[in-house]
């Protein structure tokens, strides 16, 4: 963890010494643990600074002042103060470890909020962490807020024995995942416990900042102890601390049993005799201080070079990375909550393999998506597509859990959504039948801003290229969320298009720039959503049907009734209670989004206005991408067929795939 911590450098008194060793530990983001609880740590965010004097100095100044007074009503252990407007509000967060009696929590409040203002005395957010309580300020909303960064490691010198190792580091994170479950659930957030191996206790807490919710704290636990492989498997302590989590283990009882504290499971028998007592002990006490003695040497000369320039970040995508490890979930898990991929728990299969229902040992209903073997999908691309769907947050998107990647094994762990996919309903003769005009007209809403946020909202700029029905999910109360990022490209927010080599995903709702040259861009997805919601009005797919002697298919189509004025003839006969007027406008939407003219096709945010508005006008649509089969050249002709890899037979009866598996490439070639 980066040291960012700024000030000026005064006499080394306690505090001071305190500070250089917090920024001599942080910039190796390891610390013994022998010291832990004698050396605060201390962040000063790099975002900027206040002015001395200003409205924001004089709000801060305030909050640290009464914090040590004002606890939660409900939890005295957690403190929370907002004050101020606009770039001169200030919001202060404190909590103290579980077990903390309240005045021995209060001065550990006080003590803190005096010390950050000395480390930190201009920057704008600052994070200080000791062993009874920790607190951090910012301008930035805090409460109900997770925060990941910045990540501490602590550990103990002291390294568990070659032969007990792979016990002990199972024990240790078994203990763990079952108290980060009881956090979760308690109102302190807070949780302790004990397992035994070998005739070693092993002690240990999680804990979370109170304001989280459930969820919350889960997810925060779970990405913290996954960074356990990172900085302390394998030492018989340590701790991983972040803003809004932390989790300790240590050889020794550290905390005072709480009525969170979970009682031990059974100890398993013991398969080496415990390490003597007399010079082995001696030897760790010795082999402890010698190492404080070396760290202590090197402080004053590492704090120099970290005055001297400022301290290099690690790449962006080495944090994504680590970002998306700490998601990840063991096999034994996914197997006992499948049933070991039992076909009764078979949700759906396709080119990429089978997702299946499983449930959680806290209840959680999932969706398991499990990559064939030969589905072309590398390890790479199974990485991509976790670092890019981890990092999106909308309500019209598939929430990521979690994924598994051992052996030949590769799983992603999705929430589950209930209802299953949009052509499960739209395109069954009976269950279409539930989809009113209100219920489509909501499910076309949301699409459209999940793929707004995708491209607009989002830290990237992000095509989707597969956005087809079988791709949008139905929740309980029928609200879609985009699923399968698996083919998705990442932009810059300044980049307008993108090309590719190799051509995947769902013949019929690709554009033509895309299926027959490779370039892609936000116009793109928006050529698959006007396809999108031409499916959802009709109930019918896009492919090649005969209507009579003609040959069509559903954009055909939809321009020839268009422009004959017959627009009823694709309005499915289930949406006779919804406005006609309203319908057509809908139609009228999609042909605009699927017109061959790229530049003419509107962006998302314009068809959220068309959407949201029926009084906007709409320009005149020009005829779609794709002319009607039967008037296909032969060039054309001999493209396409070459592309998707199809019959001599242009209209086939079913959805075509030109490869319906899942790749990932996040960076434009």
């Amino acid at each position: 963890m980066n040291c960012r911590a700024r000030g000026q450098i005064m006499a080394i008194d306690s505090l001071r010494l305190h500070f250089f060793f917090s920024c001599f530990f942080s910039l190796f983001k390891v610390v013994p643990s022998a010291l832990q609880g004698s050396i605060p740590f201390y962040d000063c965010s790099d975002i900027g600074n206040y002015t001395t004097n200003s409205t924001y100095q004089t709000n801060l100044r305030t909050l640290l002042s009464i914090l040590p007074s004002q606890p939660n009503e409900d939890n005295f252990r957690f403190y929370y103060l907002s004050f101020g407007q606009f770039q001169d509000k200030v919001n202060v967060i404190a909590f103290c470890r579980g077990d903390i009696a309240a005045d021995a929590c209060r001065s550990c409040v006080r003590a803190s909020a005096h010390n950050i203002s000395e480390v930190c005395p201009r920057e704008k957010e600052a994070f200080e962490y000791v062993d009874d309580c920790q607190l951090r300020y910012s301008n930035k909303t805090l409460f109900g807020v997770v925060e990941n960064e910045p990540t501490v490691y602590y550990t103990h010198p002291q390294f568990v024995s070659s032969s007990d190792g792979i016990q002990f580091n199972s024990e240790v994170e078994r203990l763990l995942k079952r108290l980060r479950i009881r956090a979760a659930s308690a109102d302190s957030k807070f949780a302790t416990g004990k397992a035994t191996v070998n005739s070693q206790t092993i002690y240990a807490l999680t804990q979370c900042s109170p304001g989280l919710s459930k969820q919350q704290c889960d997810d925060c636990l779970a990405m913290a102890i996954g960074e356990i492989r990172n900085c302390c498997l394998g030492n018989i302590g340590g701790t991983v601390l972040r803003p809004s989590c932390n989790f300790r283990f240590n050889p020794y009882m550290f905390y005072t049993p709480t009525a969170d504290t979970l009682p031990p499971e059974s100890s398993p028998p013991p398969v080496s005799p415990p390490p003597r007592e007399g010079k082995h002990h001696k030897k760790s006490a010795v082999i402890i201080v010698i190492s404080v003695v070396i760290t202590t040497i090197l402080i004053i000369s590492s704090c120099i070079f970290l005055r001297a320039r400022k301290t290099r970040r690690k790449p962006k995508n080495v944090n994504e990375i680590r970002l998306a490890e700490s998601l990840q979930f063991d096999l034994g898990i996914i197997r006992i909550a499948t049933d070991d991929f039992s076909d009764a728990n078979k949700l759906g299969q396709g080119g990429f393999g089978v997702v299946y229902k499983g449930r959680l040992f806290n209840g959680q209903d999932v969706a398991v998506k499990r990559l064939s073997r030969d589905s072309g999908q590398g390890n790479r691309e199974f990485e991509n597509e976790i670092l890019l769907v981890a990092k999106l947050q909308h309500r019209n998107l598939v929430r990521l859990l979690g994924f598994c990647l051992e052996g030949n094994e590769r799983l992603l762990i999705y929430e589950f959504v209930p209802n299953g996919s949009l052509d499960h309903f739209i395109f069954d003769p009976i269950k279409r039948a539930q989809l009113d005009w209100e219920t489509r007209y909501k499910i076309t809403r949301g699409i459209a801003r999940g793929i707004l946020y995708l491209h607009e909202d989002s830290q990237l700029r992000i095509i989707h290229r597969d956005l087809k029905a079988s791709n949008i999910l139905l929740d309980e109360e029928m609200s879609p969320k985009i699923s399968d990022f698996g083919m998705a490209r990442l932009f810059a927010m300044d980049q307008t298009q993108g090309e590719t080599s190799t051509i995947i995903g769902t013949y019929g709702y690709m554009a033509p720039e895309y299926a027959m040259h490779g370039h892609f861009s936000i116009k793109s997805d928006v050529f698959s959503f006007g396809v999108l919601l031409l499916e959802i009005i009709s109930g019918r797919k896009n492919i090649c049907f005969r209507n009579g002697k003609q040959v069509e298919n559903l954009m055909s189509f939809a321009w020839r009734n268009w422009e004959e004025g017959t627009i009823a003839n694709l309005i499915d006969p289930y949406l006779k209670d919804g406005s006609t007027s309203k319908i057509q406008r809908l139609i009228h939407i999609g042909l605009l989004c699927i017109q061959k003219n790229i530049t003419q096709r509107p962006t998302m945010a314009s068809v959220i206005i068309m959407l949201h508005s029926s009084s906007r006008h709409l320009q005149m649509p020009s005829p779609p991408a794709y002319p009607p089969p039967a008037t296909i050249d032969s060039n054309m002709a001999t493209e396409i067929n070459w592309i998707v890899n199809r019959s001599s037979d242009q209209c086939g009866s079913s959805e075509m795939s030109i490869n319906d598996v899942s790749i990932s490439e996040l960076y434009p070639r």
